[in-house]
């Protein structure tokens, strides 16, 4: 099964829910393979830049390919991606992207990581929305519980919805142990988002993506056609 991980923002968690699924569906016996199409803030190495979201998805795949094969595209600054690819001379496209992903790692699982939010632009007029419909998968929206999330989610799942591909699930995550009515958030969300919840990922400062897979409920995952 192939699926797309987005988010409401940036920093609300993706790559540990991408990583935590992962493990879930490793627990049952099934290969899975997280992939990073594009990451900016990358430190360099002798083997090359290594950007620490696709350092986790590799830890957390099995089978482990190259690290190429995870993030084929990295760059240094810690800036909006297609800043950091027009700033490196690199063309930042769709078709850049799928030329990453589609040779990549087969398993039972491919879940894709995007980047930010569902919207952030790559090159010229496309953006990773344009990356998500050319790969055609199911998406799942991680949510992070914090002022401003149900409007946030609820206009991700309206364009997803609008664009035509299936909201597979929900995620919510808490990056601020500070913020409050962060379980009237989650209510009010389980109750307007037009689909299941896998699970919600409360706030560890030093989170185990295989410590929180248990929270995370795959059969709540639309069977594939």
């Amino acid at each position: 099964m192939n699926l797309f991980i987005t988010g409401t923002d940036t920093e609300v968690g993706k790559t540990l829910v991408t990583c935590a699924l992962l493990h879930a569906i490793r627990a049952r016996g099934e290969t899975a393979v997280g992939l990073k199409p594009v990451a900016s803030g990358s430190r360099p190495t002798p083997d090359g830049l290594r950007n620490e979201d696709g350092e986790a998805l590799l830890a957390a795949s099995s089978p482990g390919p190259a690290y190429a094969a995870i993030n084929p595209l990295a760059f240094e600054p810690a800036i909006a991606p297609h800043i950091a690819a027009e700033e490196a001379g690199e063309a930042l496209t769709v078709a850049r992207l799928l030329q990453g992903i589609t040779p990549g790692p087969v398993a039972d699982w491919r879940l894709v990581e995007g980047v930010g939010g569902w919207r952030v632009p790559l090159s010229g007029r496309e953006t990773m929305e344009d990356l998500a419909l050319a790969l055609d998968y199911p998406v799942i929206l991680v949510v992070a519980l914090r002022l401003g999330c149900i409007n946030h989610a609820l206009l991700t799942a309206d364009r997803i919805a609008q664009v035509g591909l299936p909201l597979a699930s929900w995620v919510a995550t808490e990056p601020d142990p500070e913020q409050s009515h962060r379980q009237e958030n989650f209510q009010t969300l389980a109750r307007l988002l037009p689909a299941p919840c896998l699970g919600r990922l409360r706030h560890n400062p030093r989170p185990d993506p295989a410590e929180l897979a248990p929270d995370l409920d795959l059969n709540r995952l639309p069977t594939p056609p």
